[in-house]
């Protein structure tokens, strides 16, 4: 029957007139085999126009929404020697707690009694100072009083200035009258002359002519004398005005330069007691350093540095706190062909690692085991990883595991359009991205308020 055979019966035997034959030759697998082939047809062109849910799929990391509630690591301000611990790692700490405790490396910082000696110098510096601003009063007095005594000087020498001018102008009219004198004496001499050749007159009274033209030819050198020291008078009267006026000007000058140098001084001093009153400052907040203390309330989660007496350069990451009270967020990356679908306030469903679920990705209504999210931020700068950065927050509708921590993985669906199961396969067969989503409801409400 099978026709394995080369010697065949087939011509030998009449076939229809053994109902078996038939029976075997027309069986119901066959039939039944063609019956399943049509319902599989007919189930596989229903399921074509079966709607399916468009998604976008990318892994991301469980991180949180603010950034100041992310893990941060703690580090120290100064460099130092780890000296003791105070916490180790899981335990709860509060802001302001202290970490660990630092002692010194530095030579510069080693003397136990450095800011007393450091107060000290500011003191001595500022008695210093006081010093300066007292010679800088004592100098002022000085020239105050050389001024005043310049003044009472000048007025000294001006009074002697004008009795030598009289006394010059005394003096030149005395030898004027003598001039005078000594002429009209001559005239006389004259005249008792002539009469004594006339005979008038005696030899005696002419002789006593002569003696008087002698004492007033005396009287009238006497007065040219005096005149002329009257003027040597006024003359070094007005040199000794000029030497008064120069000697007081070189005495306040003096005292200027004095009082210039002594107010450098005191600036100098001013200039290094705020260096110093800084360097004091800058101790007394080195010792706060040397306690590492909790910027937060958090849990330490990783030591970096660790032992005792290891020494460890200023800003060196030391332990990892992670904030006790954080918002749940995921960072995911997408494509950038698939990034113009995305937008802010659309539905992502998440996966987390460690729990069980069912996904059917087109029929999100059936997938068991995912939590929503809601977007909350698109990055406007690629990532090195040549994708976008999108950041999902929790949703309210159904709130996350509280067990999910932060790094923990987790796979994102982004659901998108609903369309037909045939319209999706074309489209996959074809490359081309999902359609862009718009909620009807949202369409409307847009609308609405364009024609408002």
């Amino acid at each position: 029957m099978l026709n394995i055979s080369k010697s065949s019966i087939r011509e030998s035997v009449w076939s229809e007139s053994y109902t078996s034959l038939s029976e075997v030759k027309n069986n119901l697998a066959r039939r039944f085999f063609f019956k399943l082939i049509i319902v599989l047809f007919l189930v596989v062109v229903v399921m074509l126009f079966l709607p399916w849910t468009q998604n976008i799929q990318s892994k991301g990391y469980v991180t949180t929404l603010r950034p100041d509630e992310r893990p941060q690591t703690i580090q120290n301000t100064i460099p130092g020697k780890i000296e003791k611990w105070y916490v180790q790692e899981g335990d709860l700490v509060s802001k302001g707690d202290t970490i660990l405790y630092l002692t010194e490396v530095k030579t510069e910082y080693f003397d136990p009694n450095l800011i007393e000696r450091t107060k000290e110098q500011v003191e001595a510096k500022a008695g210093g100072i006081n010093a300066y601003e007292n010679k800088l009063k004592a100098l002022d007095n000085q020239i105050h009083s050389l001024n005043d005594l310049q003044k009472l000087k000048i007025r000294t020498i001006d009074n002697k200035v004008k009795q030598s001018q009289l006394q010059v102008s005394t003096d030149s009219a005395s030898w004027e009258a003598a001039k005078i004198d000594l002429r009209t004496a001559k005239e006389r001499l004259a005249r008792q002359e002539e009469m004594y050749e006339q005979g008038l007159i005696s030899l005696t009274a002419l002789e006593t002519r002569r003696l008087k033209l002698q004492e007033t030819k005396a009287k009238a050198i006497e007065k040219e004398n005096k005149y002329g020291l009257s003027v040597n008078m006024y003359i070094n009267t007005l040199i000794e005005q000029d030497q008064v006026i120069s000697e007081f000007a070189e005495k306040i000058s003096d005292v200027e330069s004095k009082r210039s140098t002594a107010g450098s001084e005191l600036y100098n001093g001013l200039s290094e007691m705020a260096k110093m009153k800084n360097q004091l400052a800058n101790y007394e907040m080195r010792q706060d350093f040397y306690y590492v203390l909790a910027p937060r309330d958090g849990f330490i989660t990783q030591a970096v540095q660790a032992g005792i007496g290891e020494n460890i350069k200023e800003n060196t990451p030391i332990i990892t706190i992670l904030p006790e009270h954080w918002t749940k967020a995921v960072e995911i990356y997408v494509d950038p062909i698939d990034l113009p679908l995305i937008k802010k306030g659309n539905e992502v469903m998440f996966l987390f690692d460690g729990w069980p679920n069912i996904v059917f990705t087109g029929w999100p209504e059936l997938t068991y085991g995912t939590f929503p999210g809601t977007v909350k931020a698109i990055d406007y700068n690629i990532s090195p990883n040549g994708k976008y950065r999108i950041l999902i927050e929790e949703s309210t509708t159904k709130p996350w595991p509280d067990e999910v921590r932060v790094g923990s993985g987790a796979r994102g669906v982004a659901l998108l359009n609903r369309v037909p199961v045939w319209y999706e396969l074309w489209r996959q067969l074809n490359g081309f991205p999902p359609d862009y989503y718009t909620n009807q409801n949202e369409s409307n409400n847009d609308e609405q308020k364009g024609k408002k």
